[in-house]
């Protein structure tokens, strides 16, 4: 499930991830504020908190999140993962040269640092 974190900077999406999220959850919630949030701002400030592992994610929603980052390959600035799971962080640590922007991620407890970070 996926759920806005409300009260952010206007330039800073965040999101919450509880259990599992299906691709038309993704496309229906995630896609169109990224898309919105592209065109008024001209750029990504992304604050990710993920509550569940890996495996919440079916394979659409990987297909879908990378095709959204090549669609606004020139507009991420910052991506902030707040997750206590290792395998996630790894995976953000391998791919995360590959596009442009800063990604960082965080543990659970530092998500007021997570906060401070992508609202600069």
């Amino acid at each position: 499930m996926i759920n806005f974190i409300n009260e952010l900077p206007e330039k800073v999406i965040g999101i919450e991830v509880t259990s599992d999220i299906s691709k038309e959850e993704y496309d229906s919630k995630i896609v169109p504020k990224m898309n919105e949030l592209a065109s008024r701002q001209g750029e990504i400030n992304y604050l990710i908190v993920l509550k569940t592992d890996i495996a919440a994610f079916d394979a659409g929603v990987w297909w879908d999140d990378f095709k959204m980052a090549l669609n606004h390959f020139t507009k991420w600035n910052k991506v902030a993962i707040v997750t206590d799971h290792e395998m996630i962080k790894t995976i953000t640590h391998m791919f995360g040269f590959a596009f442009p922007g800063e990604h960082k991620t965080f543990k659970l407890a530092e998500y007021e640092d997570a906060l401070t970070w992508v609202s600069v």
